[in-house]
């Protein structure tokens, strides 16, 4: 396990910079001209960036990136 020491205006950068790719990374999954193999590699980045997020925002502000697991997605 690794670990370090943030001040606090780090972690807002880092809030902004991993909400920032979230958010872009759930409207590349609309886009319908994207394969879905490349949507695979997607979701699992998401998951990589979420569980990042969720270590440095709020419960209040991660919430709002849950993945959701459907049949489809």
């Amino acid at each position: 396990m690794l670990g370090f020491l943030i001040n606090d205006e780090e972690q807002k950068e880092m809030e902004y910079l991993i909400k920032r790719e979230l958010e872009e990374l759930l409207m590349d999954m609309q886009d319908s001209r994207i394969e879905a193999m490349v949507k695979e590699t997607m979701k699992e980045r998401y998951q990589t960036m979420f569980n990042l997020y969720r270590r440095v925002a709020s419960k209040q502000e991660y919430i709002k990136y849950i993945p959701k697991h459907t049949g489809n997605q």
